[in-house]
């Protein structure tokens, strides 16, 4: 990959937009909705934060990641989004982004990242993708978003299994 990683700037929110709905993963909401929470981190909300990948030296987001902390836990977390452009995955993107999250959840003193995604088909890539990368489901809401549509829920031990060692 020829991706630098950074903050997402006001400068991108036209780009990260289009980027968002060019998945074609989301839904129009669901699509708002990150803009929403981009324009939140750029007026100073710290619950959540971003870091985008740019190609090359270039000034063209081709992925990012939003994650904050979760309400009323101790080193919990919530990995919203990563999305990355078409054209870009399948070509480290993804993985690098999520590595930039773990590294700066460790400084953190994170304890333990969860994922919210969808049962709908076109998201068994994504799905796939935590899985692979060490998050296990831990839990499955039936028709959570809608008929049809279960809510996924995958955990991430982040204390390289001290967290699995003290559970009673």
């Amino acid at each position: 990959m020829s991706c630098s990683l950074r903050p997402v700037a006001r400068a991108q929110r036209a780009r990260f937009e289009a980027l968002t709905a060019a998945t074609g993963v989301f839904q129009p909401a669901e699509a708002a909705i990150a803009v929403e929470v981009l324009d939140e981190a750029l007026a100073g909300d710290d619950d959540y934060r971003f870091v985008g990948a740019y190609e090359g030296g270039a000034d063209t987001l081709v992925g990012f990641a939003c994650w904050g902390p979760t309400p009323a836990t101790v080193g919990t977390w919530d990995l919203y989004w990563i999305a990355v452009d078409p054209a870009w995955q399948g070509k480290g993107v993804g993985s690098d982004l999520l590595h930039e999250v773990e590294r700066r959840l460790a400084a953190d003193c994170a304890r333990l990242l969860v994922v919210e995604t969808s049962s709908r088909a076109e998201y068994a890539p994504t799905r796939g993708f935590y899985e692979r990368r060490g998050f296990r489901r831990a839990a499955v809401l039936p028709e959570y978003y809608a008929p049809g549509d279960d809510l996924v829920i995958y955990l991430k031990d982040l204390t390289h299994g001290v967290l699995a060692t003290t559970a009673s």
